[in-house]
């Protein structure tokens, strides 16, 4: 027995004695697979009635490599983690963002005078609003590892709105999750699971807007409960001690603070801009997707119109300002960059660290200290990384052991003879099951789509339902999962330890595992548009 709750490393390196454990006791097998179109994208699926029996590879010495292997399957998230912990502590250096939270709690205590906010409480109001915000990002482009970059924006706001880590991680990364489970136009998960099902892109629409509405209540409900009984009592926190970290950090008197702009941020100013003028002529119109719509729009022109008349505004006022106004607008062009480029971490990781390379610069650093506070930044966070690549060793040791086609083949079995509802079900906790495994929600569509929806149509299911638990499934234990290495990356940057942060989202989870179970019943019994 231990005396105390082991460490966030300890455990993941458990959890992948324990995969290799399984790899001893189940039969190695596999599926042959093939390659097909999706929606214009090749997608590697599996034939159904391939699987066999292959020889087991049981792993062995093989788990002192998954730090390794797992380092190297999730280097993307890696390198996006070191750059954006580089380049936010060139920002915080700068104490733009205490500025930035000291104005808006100072905005938000005027509000309470007014009788309707003061009913509804500001800070209910900016809570729930901002978790709407990511929640539609989730739903609508599948926002998953972007949510790292704000965690460090979102936390210190709310330790210094009174609430903890917790819910400054809720605020964005569980709403994500919300919204990616009750996804509406999600691309990367409804799009590829659609496609392969043969069914028309994005169909189902309206149940699927009524479920992402019922989840976001629950979870939004759920969050300002939590995050009342945390502002009534701090101490109350599971991570009121880890959250020491945020308000020492968090700690810096804003009135020593000197208001200036020195001639580098006006020079930073005019680059940018100069830049963004030539980005504005290369590419006047941007193709803004949203599910299967799109519109043809000036954004990149529009966003550069406003960022230089809002930067000449904010440096007149201070340089803190100025930085703020580039972290608004960072955020601006990777909205764009995702819905209208189809950009992914590589670009969004190179955008932040632009953002803190010129903050620095902005700030007067000499290019010495602008690297010597990206190298802290990266050191500060390099326990998150670490962790990310421990836990990729997990899924590293099932799949070299040859076990996790042979647990689908053995899952899909179980769903002969039970009828309707009973497959669903069966289908919705199979989905949750190979989620922990598999948190890729692309990846498990391609794995379990060629299987589920030609079994639906034996027992005359819909293959809409079947994707809808696919989709509830995919979604929700994302948020628990520690073969993620967005969650992982989340709680390393918020410095919550991941056996707290199971502690405190396992009853919330229970709740929406119910919730998703109790939103696939109509999917079988009632006569739904496009199901």
């Amino acid at each position: 027995m231990f005396k105390k709750i082991p460490h966030t490393y300890v455990i993941i390196f458990f959890i992948i004695v324990f995969a290799a454990i399984l790899t001893w006791f189940i039969p190695g097998g596999e599926y042959a697979r093939h390659v097909i179109d999706v929606n214009g994208v090749e997608r590697t699926v599996i034939n159904k009635d391939s699987f066999h029996y292959v020889d087991a590879n049981a792993q062995t010495w093989q788990i002192f490599g998954a730090l390794f292997n797992g380092f190297e399957r999730q280097a993307g998230i890696i390198v996006f983690i070191l750059m954006i912990g580089g380049a936010f502590w060139i920002m915080n250096d700068s104490k733009a963002i205490d500025v930035g939270i000291f104005s808006f709690l100072k905005f938000t205590k005027k509000l309470e005078h007014i009788k309707f906010f003061k009913f509804l409480g500001v800070n209910n109001i900016i809570i729930a609003l901002v978790m709407i915000m990511f929640s539609i990002f989730g739903a609508v482009f599948g926002m998953s590892e972007e949510t790292i970059a704000f965690i460090i924006i979102l936390v210190p706001l709310a330790i210094s709105m009174g609430y903890d880590s917790i819910v400054g991680v809720s605020m964005v990364f569980v709403a994500a999750g919300l919204g990616f489970a009750g996804a509406v136009l999600n691309p990367f998960t409804i799009g590829i699971a659609q496609g392969i099902a043969d069914l028309p892109l994005f169909s189902g629409f309206e149940y699927r807007l009524f479920s992402w509405f019922v989840i976001n209540t629950v979870g939004i409900f759920w969050i300002l409960r939590y995050a009342a009984k945390v502002k009534k009592n701090p101490e109350s926190s599971l991570v009121y001690e880890d959250d020491e970290y945020w308000r020492k950090r968090g700690s810096a008197n804003i009135e020593t603070i000197e208001y200036k702009t020195p001639l580098s941020a006006w020079l930073v100013f005019a680059f940018i801009s100069i830049g963004l003028i030539i980005f504005s002529i290369k590419y006047p119109i941007t193709e803004m997707k949203i599910g299967t719509s799109s519109s043809l729009l000036p954004m990149v022109p529009v966003s550069t119109g406003l960022f230089i008349i809002t930067s000449f505004l904010s440096l007149r006022k201070s340089v803190h300002f100025f930085v703020l106004n580039l972290l608004v607008f960072t955020i601006v062009f990777l909205i764009v960059g995702v819905m209208g480029y189809g950009w992914y971490i590589m670009r969004i990781a190179s955008l932040f660290f632009a953002m803190g390379i010129f903050s620095g610069i902005a700030m007067n650093n000499d290019a010495n200290k602008i690297t010597k506070l990206f190298l802290d930044g990266a050191k500060d966070i390099m326990s998150a990384a670490l962790v990310v690549g421990l836990a990729g060793g997990i899924l590293v040791i099932l799949e070299d052991g040859k076990v996790i086609d042979t647990i689908l083949h053995g899952v899909s079995r179980s769903m002969s003879g039970l009828g309707k509802f009973g497959t669903v079900s069966v289908m919705y906790a199979i989905q949750n099951m190979i989620n922990i495994i598999i948190p890729s929600g692309s990846a498990k569509a391609a794995l379990t789509m060629p299987v589920m929806a030609p079994f639906s149509d034996l027992v005359n299911l819909s293959r809409q339902a079947t994707i809808m638990a696919f989709q509830f499934g995919d979604g929700f234990t994302n948020m628990i999962t520690p073969t993620s290495g967005v969650l992982i990356g989340v709680l390393g940057v918020a410095k919550i330890p991941y056996e707290k942060w199971v502690k405190w989202i396992f009853p919330f989870m229970v709740i929406l595992i119910l919730l998703g179970w109790l939103l696939l019943i109509p999917t079988v019994t009632m006569n739904l548009n496009g199901f």
